[in-house]
């Protein structure tokens, strides 16, 4: 890779105007200013690849351009020679970003203010203008060296700005004065846990992690801010302004500073990028960005020859920005301690855990800097002391650089080892602290240098608009979701599965397929097949038992056929159930998958999973259980059981007798089979003097199953029916989770639909009046079906667009047809494919809406006169093509 050039700017220096404010000078300026920043940003652009070796002194470069320009202007402002003009904040650093703010502070000499001193508000004001006229984009505040002190005592953002403040021009003294007053004021530990407090809140901001897929490379955990507060807090206790000063002061060994300094090179050169591909302040590695970052860097989707490569550009460049950042938040937890165990050295006592280790402050304590070295397998033995020794908080300083330094030993023959193998079982097989153990073996590289499969997918990004974390925090979001499941305190969550962990005899054994379940991702082929062939290896190599052995390898390689099953198939048709069981093939077997399945979906994004959802894999859990208990499907038996069961909920409502037969008459089997005794009941109560009518009738009741609201429509059937009721849904902002569409032996069409507004509403009534009165005037509008709004696609969608596709095939029975979709959601989608649906007189029988982030996969079971006709069928294929690429 070439280095990144540095060059000085191509026009000559800034010369002074005659008049400093004279519209024509100021423009003058303004334009060399621009022509200068042009070709700094030339530079950062012609750089090219991934060489961060010149990163710094392009960025002096931006600052002393800026320097240069408020020199000019400050000369002819006529401000008193007493008075300084100051670099504060991150300009301070005199390293300045392209479209960063440029923070100055005005400083004035003792018992001087711009009320007192004729005409120098005036002079101040002018001075700010000429900045903004002349093209820099300036923060200003104007203080006295005592005003200063005085913010700096009350906010500690101020104290941060002014701990670097830079001379630029003016009073040379003043500046020194102001120095050694703020240096003398300073309180390093007060200021310390200050800044650490602060560092704890924006981490909390950023969801605690460095592996968001827009992340913030300066605010995010592991960004530049993370080594920008070490340098603070190290400035301010006196122990080094620079990576290099701090080594000299023992805070840092020589192999830290290089990596510090070697990640921090390469998060500025993002950043730099970031700003001149946007062309304003941006410091977020956003979608749209970062295929064009990724390709100044050098990386590339395809190669030469066109082939696509295994890792697009933008998954290479985040998967290396991931890295940094975990490098950089693992290392600025090792200084962060080092430098408060030298502000407040330790009256703790060392208290003995065995030979290798103490207790010091509740944190774990190697007993020598060489430990790892001469003890290789006191390295996985850390973990399990830190889930097993009572009231260990965390690791040491000491602990976390030994750590550290010890990544190399971890190698091939390290892995093989019996003694480490069996320590690792035993980390899984501890009754608590087994989801923290991972996430520290993770944040200190250990997990992914012992688990090797692991260490492939860390910083691993995944393009499916499904996930929201890397493949690497998705597991352990689902270890912990599975591990909540046996906690107690958590049972109030899901309560279900609660139950069923709690009769669970070996929750190890879901916390394995947990870490393996994803493991194959960015491998090619099904990640599902090769997670379960190296979950095998796993089990072999640690010596599980077989039987259990099994059971993981089934659970890594079936783990997305239940949700699939779930939220795609007829779980009203006893053959689906029957052909489930069977691939589950008994109870232990399905308990684990449904524990797993959960687990799984919740941990993907908080936006994924809902109550309805949650009902759909509960019922296909209760169903197949039944099955697996030896009661063969019955669908006679089934109706007749619920049946009974929604009258006795009618005979609580004080139903006149038989009221029910005008309505039941007109159903047949498959309504009952695919309806509750719940849903039946009240569609009976509201129907019963209704079966007859000529007219719609539209009913609304908050979800059973706790989310949204579940809506009845009754009314004579027409092709265009199930078309107009979602493009109501669709204009007046709700979302179809749910379609079951019935047409009685009347020609009535009883539809039952599952949908939620955007914005949930804190109660229902309004909504539910909202929904009756407006979707009867939906349904009875005998006007040609309205055109399709054109709707805004989110950035998601416009990054990683997801082909639409479209298949259409007879079910197993040939009495309907299955249609399947997928494609990148947006509103008003389904009401596209249910337009042109009825524009063919295609019914509707079923409609199971999937959305998955931003893609969705929708099913729907279809019948029609056009779909016997082989060229139909192409030409409704082609027409839903066409409408879901629009």
């Amino acid at each position: 890779m070439s280095s990144l050039p540095v060059r000085p700017p191509q026009t000559a220096p800034l010369s002074d105007p005659a008049l400093a404010h004279d519209a024509p000078a100021l423009q003058t300026l303004r334009d060399a200013y621009r022509r200068d920043k042009a070709a700094l940003l030339a530079q950062l652009q012609e750089g090219g690849g991934a060489s961060t070796r010149n990163i710094h002194a392009l960025l002096r470069r931006f600052a002393t351009l800026a320097d240069g320009l408020l020199r000019t202007l400050w000369r002819h402002a006529g401000l008193p020679p007493d008075m300084a003009l100051l670099a504060v904040g991150g300009y301070g650093r005199a390293q300045l970003f392209p479209y960063s703010d440029i923070d100055v502070l005005l400083l004035l000499p003792a018992g001087c203010s711009p009320e007192c001193e004729d005409g120098l508000r005036a002079r101040i004001e002018r001075f700010v203008g000429s900045c903004w006229d002349a093209g820099l984009e300036i923060g200003s505040s104007v203080r006295t060296v005592a005003q200063c002190l005085a913010e700096a005592a009350q906010d500690v953002t101020v104290q941060t700005s002014l701990l670097e403040a830079r001379w630029i021009c003016g009073s040379r003294a003043l500046f020194d004065e102001f120095e050694q007053q703020f240096r003398a004021q300073i309180d390093p530990r007060a200021f310390f846990t200050a800044k650490t407090l602060e560092m704890r809140q924006r981490y909390t901001k950023y969801e605690n992690t460095p592996y968001a897929l827009e992340p913030n490379c300066k605010e995010s955990p592991g960004g530049l801010r993370d080594l920008q507060t070490i340098l603070w807090v190290a400035r301010a206790a006196g122990l080094g302004r620079n990576w290099r000063e701090l080594g000299a002061s023992g805070m840092a060994t020589a192999i830290e500073v290089r990596h510090l300094a070697r990640n921090e090179a390469l998060l500025s050169l993002i950043r730099a990028r970031l700003h001149a591909l946007a062309g304003r302040r941006e410091d977020r590695l956003v979608f749209d960005l970062q295929t064009a970052v990724a390709e100044s860097f050098g990386y590339r989707s395809q190669a030469p020859d066109g082939s696509p490569l295994p890792m697009r550009a933008s998954e290479s460049l985040m998967r290396r920005y991931y890295w940094a950042a975990k490098a950089v938040a693992q290392l600025a937890q090792v200084l962060l301690r080092n430098i408060e165990e030298r502000l407040n050295p330790s009256t703790h006592a060392l208290r003995p855990i065995n030979e290798r280790f103490y207790e010091k402050a509740n944190l774990i304590e190697v007993a020598s800097d060489d430990l790892y070295q001469r003890a290789p397998h006191a390295i996985l033995e850390t973990f399990l002391l830190y889930e097993t020794t009572v009231g260990i908080k965390g690791l040491s300083a000491r602990t976390l650089r030994a750590l550290y330094n010890a990544r190399g030993l971890m190698d091939a023959q390290f892995r093989r080892d019996p003694v480490n193998r069996a320590t690792f079982l035993r980390i899984l097989q501890q009754p608590a602290g087994i989801t923290h153990a991972m996430r520290l073996m993770n944040q200190t590289s250990v997990l992914g240098r012992y688990l090797w499969p692991f260490r492939r997918i860390v910083g691993q990004m995944q393009h499916d608009l499904f996930h929201v974390y890397t493949v690497d925090q998705h597991i352990l979001m689902v270890l912990r979701n599975v591990r909540r499941f046996f906690i107690a305190e958590h049972a109030h969550e899901y309560p279900f599965c609660s139950q069923l962990a709690a009769g669970w005899d070996k929750p190890w054994l879901l916390y394995v397929a947990a870490l393996f379940h994803d493991i194959g991702k960015g491998r090619g082929g099904d990640h599902s097949l090769v997670g379960a062939m190296e979950a095998r290896r796993f089990c072999r190599q640690h010596g599980i038992a077989r039987e259990d052995a099994e059971l993981i390898e089934f659970l890594v390689r079936e783990h997305l056929s239940m949700s699939r099953v779930a939220q795609k198939e007829d779980l009203s048709d006893p053959q689906v159930i029957a052909a489930f069981a069977q691939r589950v093939g008994n109870e232990r077997y399905l308990t684990a998958l449904y524990l797993l399945t959960v687990a799984d979906i919740r941990g993907t994004s908080p936006k994924v999973w809902n109550a309805w959802k949650g009902k759909l894999l509960e019922d296909l859990y209760r169903a197949t259980l039944r099955v697996l208990g030896g009661r063969a499907p019955d669908p006679a038996a089934e109706v007749e059981a619920r049946k009974r069961e929604a009258l006795v909920l009618l005979n609580l409502h004080a139903q006149p007798f038989e009221a029910h037969k005008a309505l039941w008459d007109t159903l047949d089997v498959r309504y009952f089979m695919r309806h509750e005794a719940a849903d039946i009941a009240w569609h009976t109560r509201h129907l019963s003097r209704h079966v007859n009518a000529s007219y719609p009738v539209v009913r609304a009741r908050e979800s059973l199953a706790g989310e949204g609201l579940q809506v009845l429509v009754y009314t004579p059937d027409q092709p265009d029916l199930f078309a107009r009721i979602c493009g109501y849904f669709d204009r007046a902002g709700f979302s179809i989770l749910d379609a079951r569409v019935h047409t009685t032996r009347t020609g009535h069409a009883l539809d039952t639909f599952q949908v939620v507004a955007a914005n949930q509403p804190g109660h229902y009534r309004e909504l539910i009046h909202m929904v009756e009165n407006d979707l009867v005037r939906a349904i009875q509008d005998t006007g040609p079906l309205p055109e399709p709004g054109r709707k805004r696609v989110s950035r998601r969608v416009k990054s990683f667009p997801v082909a639409p596709r479209v298949t259409l095939q007879p079910d197993e029975k040939a009495q309907h047809w299955l249609l399947s979709i997928s494609a990148s959601d947006r509103a008003g989608l389904l009401y596209l494919v249910a337009r042109v649906l009825a524009q063919h007189q295609l019914s509707v029988q079923l409609a199971k809406v999937t959305t998955l982030g931003e893609r969705v996969e929708d099913t729907f079971l279809i019948t029609g006169a056009e779909l016997r006709d082989n060229a139909r069928q192409i030409a409704i294929e082609t027409e839903l093509l066409q409408a879901l690429s629009e």
